[in-house]
């Protein structure tokens, strides 16, 4: 290249800003006349044919439109097609992701290992008697015969001496107060007999319940087994309350008789009001002291150590455990009317009859059915409060956690196995009730 065009193509460069070639405007630029031109590029124009005998020149590959090398191409006559390999599944492609969400806990047994509704607890009384029907209805019956035997007998000894101090001192008054002690000390006795039998069947039927949170079933002998280091206590705490309830009602009892031999009727405006809220008071305390034989039982503590584990449990869940309690004995004692309604009138009916074995025959079946449906009564609300027991340690101990546990210890493979004997509190602040929508 000469150096003349050399001075051309550099004053002909974009960058130059010399007068002689600028653009006027913002379009192409235009050169300045009397000046030479530059060179014009071979491939800004189109190229002609070249003419005959020429070779033909090369074609620039990217001039034409190029087809997708990853589509499907033709196959050959004869040859079946290939496929794309966009179209083949993916093999590391494993199933569908799973989504977030709420993970149930475990069930391996008749509740599910958190804090319990009220439908739950229900459902698992039901399904912890049926499971071990021997051992819970069983166990209640021979529990509820002995009771029955104790308070006829009791009950007869208590209307004989009342009788004979009623035709001693027919004449005067002097006997009322006797009398009247008498009477509130039978009906105290008679109950706190009855309390003592129900805490003797929560003790024992909390075992049952509890293994059948782990699906193990208990038999009738093996409850036995199982609560005889506890038997004593247990026995021991039915006398306790049992005294208990004797001293306060026959205190109560003489406290209310001497108010209203003194002020007369003016006594009945304090007495009837204190009447409700022994009531209550006495209410509350059971309330509180309802889970003393679970705790006894299951934890194999003491007396004393039963009732202030008890006392502790139900702290700040005592409406709540009031509420399954009183909702419980209301369903019992409506179907207890509606099987024994029937029943009552079949007997009755039969001892119209002038056949002395007829009206014995009725009286022994009316007796029998009365101690089935007890047993079935107690037994089922005793599962109840064995639940609740559960459902508040799990609420404040994390016994579900303790549970858990249990399920995978090897030792849950001995018949004898008792889940949560040894679990140790820990502390834990879990809002009263289970998971949103598992109620």
């Amino acid at each position: 290249m000469s150096e003349q065009e050399h001075n051309d193509r550099h004053y002909s460069g974009p960058g130059n800003s010399s007068p002689e070639y600028r653009a006027p405007n913002d379009g192409a630029r235009m050169p300045v006349p009397g000046m030479p031109q530059p060179p014009v590029s071979p491939w800004a124009q189109q190229q002609g044919p070249p003419p005959p005998g020429m070779p033909q020149p090369p074609v620039n590959p990217w001039a034409q439109q190029q087809g997708n090398p990853w589509t499907q191409q033709p196959a050959a006559q004869g040859y079946p097609p290939q496929a794309s390999a966009w179209d083949q599944p993916n093999p590391y492609r494993g199933g569908p992701l799973p989504q977030p969400g709420y993970t149930p806990p475990p069930k391996p047994g008749i509740i599910p290992l958190r804090p319990l509704g009220l439908g739950e607890i229900l459902d698992g009384a039901f399904q912890a008697c049926r499971r071990n029907a021997l051992a819970a209805f069983g166990n209640a019956f021979v529990v509820q015969a002995v009771v029955s035997v104790l308070l006829i007998g009791l009950g007869a000894g208590f209307f004989v001496s009342i009788d004979g101090w009623l035709q001693s001192g027919s004449a005067g008054g002097e006997v009322t107060g006797p009398v009247l002690g008498t009477v509130v000390g039978a009906v105290s006795t008679l109950g706190g007999l009855s309390m003592a039998g129900v805490l003797i069947v929560q003790g024992l039927l909390v075992l049952p319940v509890v293994r059948s949170t782990l699906n193990l079933r208990t038999g009738f002998g093996q409850v036995w087994r199982l609560a005889r280091g506890t038997l004593g206590p247990l026995a021991g705490l039915g006398l306790l309350m049992l005294a208990g309830a004797a001293v306060g009602v026959t205190v109560l009892a003489m406290l209310a008789y001497l108010i209203i031999d003194t002020f007369d009727a003016a006594g009945l405006i304090v007495v009837i009001p204190a009447l409700f809220a022994v009531m209550a008071a006495a209410v509350w305390v059971s309330v509180k002291l309802s889970l003393a034989p679970a705790a006894l039982v299951l934890e194999g503590i003491g007396v004393f150590a039963a009732i202030r584990r008890s006392w502790r449990l139900t702290g700040r869940n005592w409406w709540r455990t009031f509420g399954v309690m009183a909702l419980t004995s209301l369903i019992v004692n409506i179907l207890t009317q509606v099987l024994t309604v029937p029943l009552s009138f079949v007997g009755s009916m039969l001892t119209l009859a002038e056949s002395a074995v007829l009206i014995g025959v009725s009286v022994v079946l009316i007796l029998v059915f009365s101690l089935l449906l007890g047993a079935l009564a107690c037994a089922f609300q005793s599962a109840v409060t064995a639940l609740l027991y559960v459902d508040l340690r799990i609420r404040r101990e994390g016994f579900d956690l303790a549970l858990m546990k249990d399920q995978e210890n090897p030792q849950a493979q001995d018949p004898d196995f008792l889940p949560g004997r040894n679990a140790v509190p820990m502390a834990r602040n879990t809002p009263p009730g289970p998971p949103a929508g598992m109620k």
